[in-house]
């Protein structure tokens, strides 16, 4: 330990104007590697503060607070701002990756230039939750595709979650979950306000998905992509050091960094 992680540009005005971090203080701080890879996470100590630049003396590894399995969501777009919470929820419960799907029963219609708006916006938000809930990871929103795309994509998940309204009883939920072991990768479809259409459970169903139950009851779409989530969300590989938890100043950050001793990076 004690090598040293310059960060510059917004992310060093954001810690040093808005949290008002001084020298002393400690955060937590996790690499990015190239291609979007989790990298190591440290505890840090701010040596050096400039309205643009701030430079941080790792003092120890602490644990990655990623699940061991790699969870995508693939979520109906709803009304409103709902999408908007499904995102922010689901980077707190540990979705690697969230993407918006055009289904048959979807009320909001985008066009192209809405699509890509809004995917900023949903990464936005997916960035916040990330540093809010201690990810060692930023979670990726996807761009808006269509079902059929969708289902091409998550089928070569190791295991495929179907919620739906209409599915009878529990059992099928409770098999589905037991196949989840640490490593196995899993997506998870929700549909939207008006539910699935009779033929888009037939095409999950013909791909060997597993169709579940999420209760007796109607949930709301955005309801129903939490309760999914926290149905297949394992503990995560370790908690945090105590050195982490008991700070009276900690801002949690992810920044990309170089192999090297002095790495410059960027806080998303």
């Amino acid at each position: 330990m004690g090598d040293e992680i310059t960060v510059e540009g917004e992310d060093a005005r954001h810690l040093v104007q808005v949290v008002r971090m001084r020298p002393g203080e400690r955060l937590r701080v996790s690499r990015i590697l190239p291609g979007g890879a989790e990298g190591d996470s440290f505890l840090c100590e701010l040596i050096g503060a400039e309205k643009t630049c701030i430079r941080l003396r790792v003092l120890e590894n602490v644990p990655s607070t990623e699940l061991d399995n790699a969870i995508v969501l693939f979520q109906a777009i709803p009304k409103g701002d709902r999408m908007e919470t499904v995102i922010e929820k689901a980077v707190e419960l540990g979705a690697r990756e969230i993407v918006p799907v055009e289904m048959k029963h979807c009320v909001v219609r985008l066009d192209e230039k809405k699509k890509k708006s809004r995917v900023r916006r949903y990464q936005t938000i997916a960035e916040n939750a990330a540093r809010q809930s201690k990810r060692s990871h930023i979670p990726k929103v996807g761009d808006v595709i269509s079902y059929r795309e969708a289902l091409e994509r998550a089928k070569t998940s190791d295991i495929c979650l179907v919620p739906y309204e209409c599915e009878d009883g529990m059992a099928s939920t409770e098999k589905a979950l037991a196949k989840i072991a640490p490593g196995k990768s899993v997506s998870i479809f929700v549909g939207p306000e008006g539910g699935f259409a009779e033929e888009e459970i037939r095409a999950a169903r013909d791909l060997g998905m597993d169709v579940i139950s999420l209760g007796r009851r109607i949930l709301r779409t955005d309801t129903a992509a939490i309760a999914a989530m926290t149905m297949v969300m394992p503990a995560p590989r370790g908690c945090e050091s105590q050195n982490c938890c008991e700070k009276a100043a900690m801002e949690d950050a992810v920044i990309e960094g170089k192999e090297n001793d002095k790495r410059n990076g960027s806080i998303f």
